[in-house]
């Protein structure tokens, strides 16, 4: 049972002065959450204010970016005074929140553990104040032992191909999985582009009444799909304000417990939400040995089996809150469900905020404020890598017939790699999906190709910085660019592309 969620937001203002370091936001949203388990109290009892953080008996904690902790679970539970806690600190993930759900749910099933706590957070937008004015965020205060700037290995993220071709960067990722969906399901590129922006206007809405909304301001959709100062190209075709918002301070928790152990501890019956239980998978992670880039096996395989666990569809789902680092991922699952890409009730990653791997800890806190509100059923979704890895799961008013219901172990859903060559000599190839990058003065800057050879061998390469005329054969300011025939030389690291037809 869910039954404790907090959130907090800082230094909004991006100052010296109020620059706190990830930590401390954690435990903020950690005792928030143990506040908000007992709100009210138990009927007719005074109770204590909030629940006693002594009695957790499992620590999770998701990745955080920002500032670099060695055992930041056990520093969380040495903070609340959980002195025998099960500790667990999870590497770089979007799905992680709802991955260390998923295991909080499975081991109180089991009846392994009766308390558990989830947090997480980031503090990037006080570690740029701190940066830019010259301070190292250690001489300010921040943990120094253990703690320092953000490190993690990037070897689970990207493969040497990607990283030969430059196909590495979220930003540029993410633009070939969109480009190619589009134009499987008949889009042009101005119909995707105007779906975007209306989703995001969508989210900046839900955004407006989430607290902790790093954006809370609405936009409209012309707003965000225009192009221009303020609201730059990025990669086509995601203009800036459809991108992920990395730059906050945000953190959150959430509060696990055993239906016995919350009665113990005088939580009301109408603040528990249930948590029915869902799937994980994973795909490959070069994304260049997708069999296509117009869905994501994992994400369909994890809706799938979540759905048929809990013995629901989609249409049984009052919310649907999809990670949103960008557009493609809540269009894909639409897609999949048949319904339209759904906005949820957090806000996105662009209008409430980006915090990393410990977004969908945000996610839990406003879907948890819903069922709350009435309500029934829900369905949260973390996503990590390059739509690699995926976590679903299903919480409810009320519990499931046969209890916990999710399967805690990913699927391994990797198709078979298509052939793929490396180089080639003026050839010509259809391109499958392709972006362009643009520099911050708006003007294209280095183009990233995925395309077939005559014989179906798969061909990928970024064209030279610089190299404008190779990048405009890819921009989609020359219309669609899936299906397009290019002549392709590689020269040393880079290709020169030609524009045939």
């Amino acid at each position: 049972m869910l039954v404790g969620v907090g959130q907090v937001r800082g230094n909004r203002g991006r100052t010296v002065g109020d620059a706190r370091e990830p930590l401390a936001l954690i435990i903020d949203a950690v005792r928030a959450a143990a506040a908000d388990a007992l709100v009210a109290g138990a009927p007719g009892a005074a109770g204590p204010a909030a629940l006693d953080l002594h009695t957790l008996d499992s620590v999770s904690t998701v990745h955080v970016a920002s500032w670099a902790y060695a055992d930041l679970a056990a520093r969380i539970a040495a903070a609340v005074g959980a002195t025998s806690a099960h500790l667990v600190d999870t590497t770089v993930g979007g799905q992680r929140p709802a991955e260390l759900l998923e295991e909080a749910a499975a081991r109180i099933a089991a009846g392994e553990s009766r308390c558990a706590l989830i947090a997480g957070g980031e503090a990037q937008a006080s570690a740029q104040a701190l940066y830019r004015a010259g301070i190292d965020p250690a001489a300010h205060g921040w943990s120094a032992t253990p703690g320092g700037p953000p490190r993690f290995d990037t070897d689970d993220l990207r493969s040497p191909a990607m990283r030969a071709t430059g196909i590495i960067l979220p930003t540029r990722v993410y633009p070939l999985f969109e480009n190619a969906l589009r134009h499987a399901q008949g889009e042009t590129p101005e119909q995707g582009a105007r779906a975007s922006a209306q989703l995001y206007a969508a989210f900046s809405q839900v955004a407006a009444a989430n607290p902790a909304a790093w954006n809370p301001e609405p936009r409209t959709a012309d707003e965000i799909g225009t192009v221009g100062p303020g609201n730059r190209m990025v990669c086509e075709p995601y203009p800036l304000a459809v991108n992920a918002m990395p730059h906050v301070d945000q953190a959150a928790a959430v509060l696990v417990m055993s239906l016995a152990a919350a009665r113990e501890a005088g939580v009301r019956e109408e603040r528990i939400v249930h948590v029915w239980g869902g799937a994980a998978a994973h795909d490959a992670v070069d994304v260049l040995t997708r069999p296509t880039f117009a869905a994501s096996a994992a994400l369909s395989d994890v809706l799938d089996r979540t759905l048929a666990a809990a013995g629901i569809g989609a249409a049984d789902l009052d919310v649907i809150d999809v990670y949103s680092c960008f557009p493609v991922v809540p269009k894909l699952v639409g897609a999949h469900l048949g319904i339209a890409p759904p906005a949820g009730v957090t806000g996105g990653h662009s209008a409430f905020g980006g915090p990393l791997s410990s977004y969908t800890l945000h996610a839990l806190v406003a879907v948890t404020g819903a069922l709350r509100a009435g309500a029934r059923h829900a369905l949260v979704h973390g996503n990590g890598g390059y739509l690699t890895h995926q976590h679903a799961l299903v919480l409810a008013r009320e519990p499931h017939p046969d209890g916990y219901i999710g399967d805690p172990e990913p699927r391994d859903t990797a198709g078979p790699a298509p052939a793929a060559v490396d180089a080639l000599d003026g050839e010509d190839v259809t391109v499958e999906t392709a972006t362009v990058e643009h520099g911050r003065d708006g003007a294209p800057a280095q183009g990233f190709v995925v395309a077939r050879t005559a014989d179906g061998a798969r061909f990928a390469a970024s064209t030279a910085p610089g190299d404008v005329a190779s990048a405009g054969a890819l921009s989609l300011d020359r219309g669609e660019t899936v299906g397009r025939v290019v002549r392709a030389t590689t020269t040393g690291e880079h290709a020169v592309v030609e524009l045939l037809r």
